[in-house]
């Protein structure tokens, strides 16, 4: 059994979601990565001049296309909620 605290991996689109807006982290990518369309991404939890808001739909469009994975922990070992995430190659 996996503990809380250790990382776990989905590709499903919901519990990125679910996971992301519990820690009030919202879809964005690296400014000027783009091209137009979003381009590096990352889960924004404050205001970074680096980055740039996108929707759920743009960043799903784009998780897909590089065919990522989510690598993210629950809570830290202390049991407080982690935002620690990756965003990996899918194996």
């Amino acid at each position: 059994m996996t503990a809380k605290h250790e990382a776990k991996q989905t590709t499903d689109h919901e519990e990125i979601r679910r996971w992301a807006e519990a820690r009030d982290g919202r879809p964005a990518s690296v400014k000027d990565t783009g091209d137009g369309e979003a381009g590096v991404l990352r889960i924004a939890f404050r205001d970074d001049p680096a980055l740039e808001d996108i929707s759920w739909d743009d960043f799903f469009d784009k998780f897909e296309e590089e065919e990522l994975a989510f690598l993210y922990q629950e809570k830290t070992a202390d049991g407080k909620p982690s935002r620690f995430f990756k965003l990996v190659n899918r194996e």
